[in-house]
């Protein structure tokens, strides 16, 4: 799919606690085109005209379907780029998204009795996929998903059509996620996607590659 640039619109921001905001934007020119799991780049200098070199950028998981009209993307402020995000974007405030990227869904693999791992926001790009009729086409799929606590569980909506699939690892009550555990439920022939904090992905595809899973069946989301 070609990558296009779009000039967009910040509809909403949700600001669920501290440090996390959520982001509804839509397109002010042609409609967004994008696979499930992608990302792309978000800009957000004023002065760029959509022609010339793009403008420093951040990647950001494209949490939408691509049936929904908007898009919607959740982040957490860790650096200059984010904090300038926080103080500078409101309601109505322009932006510049260049997307799509990332094959995490349409590279070749198996979808049947799928493992999906994901550590907090890590959710975020297997949402797209879960709330997209392709989602369909996987059989007898399996959902890990790690927070904090109940209260960083911001996708409670997002996650209840999938909820008899979905296992919720809250860290305060049942520790963190249990890799061991899952792999001894699901073996080395289950396809492995894997979205979340970077030390998470290392650590978890490591362990499953000592357990001798194929590395074509360990799919990430590390593009940062």
């Amino acid at each position: 799919m070609q990558i296009k640039k779009y000039l967009s619109q910040v509809d909403a921001i949700q600001n669920p606690f501290p440090g996390i905001y959520t982001l509804v934007m839509s397109s002010l020119g042609k409609p967004f085109k994008f696979y499930p799991g992608q990302f792309l780049h978000l800009a957000i200098d004023s002065d760029y005209d959509g022609i010339g070199q793009w403008p420093e950028s951040r990647c950001f998981s494209i949490q939408s379907s691509p049936d929904e009209h908007t898009l919607k993307i959740t982040y957490s402020v860790k650096g200059s780029f984010t904090q300038k995000m926080e103080q500078q974007l409101k309601p109505l405030s322009k932006v510049w998204l260049k997307l799509p990227y990332g094959n995490l869904f349409t590279q070749p693999h198996h979808k049947e009795n799928c493992v999906f791992i994901a550590g907090g926001t890590g959710i975020t790009p297997f949402l797209s996929l879960f709330n997209h009729s392709s989602f369909d086409e996987y059989t007898n799929p399996f959902i890990y998903v790690g927070f904090k606590s109940p209260d960083f569980n911001i996708y409670q909506n997002e996650l209840e059509q999938i909820k008899d699939k979905t296992t919720i690892f809250y860290e305060n009550e049942v520790g963190q996620i249990d890799m061991k555990k899952i792999f001894e439920n699901h073996g080395t022939n289950s396809c492995y996607f894997l979205s979340g904090p970077p030390e998470m992905i290392k650590s978890f595809k490591i362990y499953l590659l000592e357990q001798k899973v194929s590395e074509t069946n360990l799919l990430t989301d590390d593009w940062e």
